[in-house]
């Protein structure tokens, strides 16, 4: 029998409500479809402590990060960062964040956004961790704060990346790696990631759900439920391999690589 590539799922929402009653089916349909690790994200406090948790079930299956998501800044506290610190002690925590800013909703202030970006950096630098990061219509804030601390971080990646050439090129000559999500799937919004993303050097480039979030639009047959789920990274990966003009398979098999060593998956 010949056996596909695994995939890596470099961001799953799996602690979300919505995953609260039949995770462990969820998880075999993504084992099903050649997803065989995941890194379930954490957004704030809470989220961290219940995707440290989810993860710790799942070794070697399930990695988590730990961090405040821009939209939650301001809950963030005086006690934050050593709690965030103290999970980053856990082998099943590979990455800071996820941390950034987001001008499109603005769910929190932006100084308190920038603010703990700026914290979250700081502990990554200082633990020597790669961070996950998310930016929505907030590039120059986004690349003025982290330009100050690039020096002294490792990996660093772009979330679900959504925005435009400029950005991307300014994002690649920052040394940053690039998630890229269903988004590329949906024709309302983006159809510009199709073009992009063969800019993105083959050794950079990692994939990802963001479910239960962005579920892919160009689904057939379409799924009754509008949950996305890690199985579809498959389908993530097809659509991202015909853009880039690029084998599916070897695609896969470099992506892979790129995320386990990215998050240093094969040392835990």
């Amino acid at each position: 029998m010949v056996h596909s590539p695994e995939l890596v799922d470099i961001g799953a929402n799996l602690s979300h409500d919505s995953f609260r009653h039949d995770l462990e089916q969820v998880l075999e349909r993504a084992r099903t479809a050649g997803v065989a690790q995941m890194i379930v994200t954490g957004a704030s406090e809470t989220e961290s402590l219940a995707a440290h948790d989810i993860a710790a079930t799942h070794p070697g299956v399930l990695f988590s990060t730990a961090g405040v998501h821009p939209h939650l800044a301001r809950e963030w506290t005086g006690t934050t960062r050593g709690v965030l610190s103290e999970l980053a002690q856990s082998p099943v925590v590979v990455a800071v964040g996820e941390a950034g800013l987001d001008f499109n909703r603005d769910f929190s202030p932006r100084a308190a956004q920038e603010r703990v970006f700026e914290e979250q950096l700081e502990l990554a630098a200082d633990l020597a961790m790669p961070v996950f990061m998310h930016e929505r219509d907030a590039h120059e804030r986004f690349v003025a704060i982290l330009s100050g601390y690039r020096a002294r971080l490792g990996g660093a990646v772009i979330h679900c990346f959504t925005g435009n050439a400029q950005e991307l090129d300014r994002y690649l000559e920052m040394d940053l790696h690039v998630g890229i999500t269903g988004w590329i799937c949906d024709e309302r919004r983006g159809t510009h990631l199709r073009e992009l993303v063969s800019r993105i050097p083959q050794e950079r480039l990692m994939l990802e759900t963001d479910s239960p979030y962005l579920l892919p639009r160009d689904l057939q047959p379409r799924p009754k439920s509008r949950r996305n789920e890690p199985m579809y990274l498959a389908h993530i990966l097809k659509v991202i391999a015909a853009c880039r003009g690029a084998d599916p398979e070897e695609l896969a098999v470099a992506t892979t690589r790129n995320a386990r060593a990215f998050f240093g998956l094969e040392a835990r």
